[in-house]
């Protein structure tokens, strides 16, 4: 598939969003068009708009070749915001991109879609990208809704979706458990851009994060469309082993993908 010339970034001004804004022009020459609930500081031609507004997504979609879809609420919240934002939000921009003939949407999904999944230790296998989903929070369980409705909508309607489940994007990881999962903003862009112009994808997970020396998630269905991550946590490692220390499998917030979110309360640190 050749790359897309306009691409719709919906959560234009979240951090992620953000991040890609600068990264996926730059780097790969794309024209976004930006969308946001907020307005998008700096860019007076962005769309400030609510995924409820149907109307609104409508003509945000109209004419673009593909959708990154980063919006919504990004932490755990009340079933009731996480509904409206995440779970009629992401419906809401599906049927907009149906009704305008968009055909390629990049779904961002996270890795709290299975989170009450053990995480690997010792020779434990990578965990699959089939593996079932197990989400540990409304968040979760709203990004697990975003990947069936990605399903029907390529089943029903022929649009092709890739549902990356995020590990975590942040220039730097912040915590011990964040090694195994970081994707590095770079990283982010390249397997965002491999999401975007790889064939025939149909509906397509992948897990998203870095090459890092303790991966926990297994990378093959990203490798696939064509990532090629470049970067490792590992350089991080001995800073946070010094003021965190190792893992504890006794610590509840833990032994799981989803960390310290697969406890209840909270527990810190995770």
């Amino acid at each position: 598939m050749p790359a897309p010339r306009t691409v719709l970034l919906t959560g234009a001004a979240g951090g992620l969003g953000t991040l890609m804004r600068g990264l996926l022009p730059t780097t790969y020459g794309y024209d976004l068009r930006l969308l946001d609930v907020r307005p998008v500081e700096g860019e007076p031609d962005a769309i400030t708009a609510d995924l409820a507004d149907t109307a609104a997504l409508r003509e945000a979609v109209r004419g673009v070749d593909a959708v990154l879809h980063l919006a919504g609420i990004s932490l755990e919240s009340t079933f009731e915001k996480i509904l409206r934002a995440n779970i009629e939000g992401t419906y809401n921009l599906y049927e907009a991109a149906r009704e305008e003939g968009v055909r390629r949407i990049v779904f961002a999904s996270s890795n709290h879609a299975v989170g009450f999944t053990p995480r690997p230790r010792g020779d434990d296998p990578l965990i699959p990208v089939d593996t079932p989903r197990r989400p540990d929070t409304f968040y979760g369980l709203s990004k697990s809704f975003g990947e069936d409705l990605a399903q029907l909508y390529w089943d029903k309607h022929g649009i092709e979706t890739v549902s990356v489940r995020i590990g975590s994007c942040f220039p730097e990881p912040s915590s011990v458990r964040m090694l195994s999962i970081w994707l590095s903003p770079e990283d982010g862009a390249r397997l965002f851009h491999a999401a975007l112009t790889a064939e025939d994808v149909g509906h397509t997970v992948v897990h998203g994060s870095s090459a890092n020396t303790r991966l926990w998630w297994d990378l093959s269905s990203a490798r696939a469309l064509g990532y090629a991550p470049q970067d490792d946590s590992e350089r991080y490692a001995e800073k946070l082993l010094a003021e965190q220390g190792e893992l504890d499998p006794a610590h509840p917030g833990q032994t799981r993908l989803g960390g310290h979110f697969c406890t209840n309360p909270p527990v810190w640190p995770y």
